[in-house]
């Protein structure tokens, strides 16, 4: 028999990716399903966007192969969109690298600057990803706490304590995803003086700057950032283009170019298509953000509703597409939320997916129209479960 490489050992299957086959299977059966779990939008892009891939089909180069450092005028309108809503200047030409989605990201610049026995800070709770690449590629995960006490954010006096000195990488998420914590700019001067202290290079990965936060930051704003920081940014939440595959890391030239040359070795490039289109949705005017969050906003207010319907709490202060809510005590976020499926037909995601820091936590996506929002309530409220 062909054996598997020793490299799958140390990973599982994404957890989304099992679950929601019992979640399919359930549909199948006619259960009548809510998923609230997944962070996928199911709003529209804006019509721009849809208008520009369709008239780019008749371009003379749309079906070619495409440059791996993507279209000219794709970095040149990133770089712009850093400019007008983060206050970050960006050369076009040598700080800017399209993704195929920020995910591919956290791959390419894993296989960039780790080698096998590196080590990588990994918040808890995080996006799993994090944890599952660093195991891809034969380096070591180093788990740091983030609790509610500290506002989800990082104790660096902790972490000054601890053994550094074979940590080469270091992942943030602010906007945090699960919690939707927000950094203040003193927490991003903090990260930047650690990794400079200790010689680390720092990825904020930062999907959820527009969606429910009236003050999007970068990392790459702060002074001395560039020298050791990285950002990973996406089309995906901003602009309703999941399925499109957008994404963008930022950063100083040389960390840029060893990115590009494992990228380069992964892929043809970017459909032209896609790229005509990212690039009049990074053109779209503040309006966008206004109509986009009034809708988030409203959802959020049912999903609150619902949060204390099953006896939850959470933070009204949290921004971004999921509402990180706290269960009462002495319950089990998985035995919790297989429970709300089973009895309501509702899906939730358990906090532990995210680390043993979500023990006790749930989350709910606002990616859900406001009328499966108010069947959820009326579910849980009435306490029947569903044929």
């Amino acid at each position: 028999m062909i054996t598997f490489a020793d490299r799958l050992n140390t990973v599982e299957e994404y957890y989304f990716s099992k679950k929601l086959r019992e979640v399919n299977l359930l549909k199948s059966q006619g259960k009548p399903i809510i998923n609230l779990g997944i962070g996928s939008p199911d709003l529209e892009p804006p019509s721009r966007v849809i208008d520009a891939i369709t008239e780019s089909m008749n371009d003379a180069v749309a079906h070619k192969y495409q440059s791996y450092q993507g279209l000219p005028e794709l970095r040149e309108a990133m770089a712009g969109f850093y400019k007008e809503h983060y206050g970050v200047s960006l050369s076009p030409l040598t700080e800017v690298l399209p993704l195929m989605g920020s995910k591919e990201g956290i791959m390419h610049i894993s296989m960039a600057f780790l080698n096998e026995g590196d080590e990588v800070l990994i918040p808890n709770p995080g996006y799993p990803t994090y944890e599952s690449v660093t195991k891809l590629v034969g380096a070591k995960p180093v788990f740091y706490d983030l609790v509610a006490e500290n506002d989800w954010c990082p104790d660096f006096l902790t972490l000054e304590k601890s053994d550094l000195s074979k940590v080469k990488l270091m992942w943030v998420s602010y906007p945090h995803m699960p919690t939707g914590a927000t950094a203040s700019n003193k927490v991003f001067e903090d990260i930047i003086a650690f990794a400079k202290r200790h010689n680390i290079l720092v990825v904020n990965d930062n999907p959820y700057s527009f969606v429910l936060n009236d003050y999007p930051r970068s990392i790459l704003k702060y002074k001395g950032a560039k020298e050791v920081c990285l950002e990973l940014n996406s089309l995906s939440k901003t602009f309703n283009m999941a399925g499109w595959r957008v994404g963008m890391v930022l950063g100083k030239t040389e960390y840029i170019n060893a990115i590009l040359k494992v990228k380069s070795n992964m892929d043809s490039g970017m459909f032209y298509g896609i790229q005509k289109g990212a690039i009049e949705a990074l053109k779209c005017s503040k309006m966008w953000f206004t109509s986009l969050n009034s809708v988030y906003e409203e959802r959020r207010q049912k999903v609150w509703k619902l949060a204390t319907a099953l006896n939850c709490t959470y933070d009204e202060n949290a921004t971004g597409l999921f509402v990180w809510a706290k269960l009462p005590p002495h319950l089990k976020a998985e035995d919790y939320i297989d429970m709300i499926l089973k009895e309501h037909s509702i899906f939730v995601a358990p906090g532990t997916i995210f680390g043993s820091n979500g023990e006790g936590y749930i989350r709910f996506s606002l990616c859900a129209p406001i009328e499966e929002l108010q069947e959820a309530i009326a579910r849980v409220k009435l306490g029947v479960g569903v044929q």
